[in-house]
């Protein structure tokens, strides 16, 4: 029987971790041996089956928000590309998206993805290209407004390369943010990963007009022989629309 996400396997304590190790097989490439075994070796990978989460990134969104509380209750959320769902998964706990804490206020969380992903519970997903035409419009549609944060763990297909896919995935942040500045309320926080590489420049002063105050933080479960990191902006300054108190008269 599936775990709910966030209580913690007990069973079996003090017995001793092993390593496991992977033959390569017929078939099988070498990288792709050492990337499984690494994936049963991962304890982050191990906490996330044990306490119900549907992949280890979730513990990234959950050291991101320990840290800068953005996840609140009644927040309405935005989660792009959130397949297979573990940030979603943080994010209803935290917003209270199941309204099952007393004295709390019920938060939103809206996950779009290109693919179809499994139903959670406490979070509407619909299948979306956020980049087509009036996408932000539908998303606030169904928020019922606009989201105080946006949070995307998207990454470009790897190439191989390792500047063709920094190039992508700062792209992507790229396409996230103009997104999240159609969609976010003022005052709101912007999450996103982005890889380290040097195209990333331009972006943060993007991001450092836009929001006042702008973080590049790696948190703990993210993997020390990945570039990843996540850019965390705050205190979002609003559309050029949200600053005009209305037309002077002539």
């Amino acid at each position: 029987m599936a775990k709910k996400p966030g209580t913690k396997n007990t069973s079996g304590r003090g017995q001793r971790d092993l390593h496991v190790k992977v033959k390569t097989a017929r078939g099988r490439t070498t990288s792709s041996t050492k990337w499984l075994q690494r994936q049963l070796n991962d304890p982050y990978v191990k906490r996330a089956k044990a306490e119900g989460y549907r992949g280890r990134a979730a513990f990234k969104i959950l050291e991101l928000d320990d840290k800068y509380r953005f996840l609140v209750p009644g927040a309405r959320v935005v989660d792009l590309g959130c397949a297979p769902g573990g940030w979603c998964q943080v994010a209803v706990q935290r917003v209270n998206a199941l309204g099952d804490k007393k004295n709390k206020r019920i938060g939103t969380v809206l996950g779009v993805d290109l693919q179809e992903v499994e139903p959670l519970a406490g979070a509407e997903i619909h299948q979306l290209d956020f980049l087509s035409e009036g996408a932000d419009d539908k998303v606030k549609e169904w928020l019922g407004g606009d989201a105080d944060v946006v949070m995307s763990d998207m990454a470009a297909s790897a190439s191989g390369h390792k500047q063709t896919d920094h190039l992508r995935i700062i792209s992507l942040c790229e396409a996230a943010a103009y997104f999240a500045f159609d969609v976010l309320t003022p005052g709101g926080t912007f999450i996103a990963k982005v890889l380290a590489g040097g195209a990333e420049g331009e972006l943060m002063k993007v991001f450092k007009n836009q929001f006042d105050s702008v973080a590049n933080i790696k948190p703990p479960s993210s993997r020390s022989d990945s570039s990843e990191k996540f850019v965390v902006a705050r205190g979002y300054r609003g559309r050029p629309s949200d600053n005009i108190e209305g037309d002077e008269e002539e």
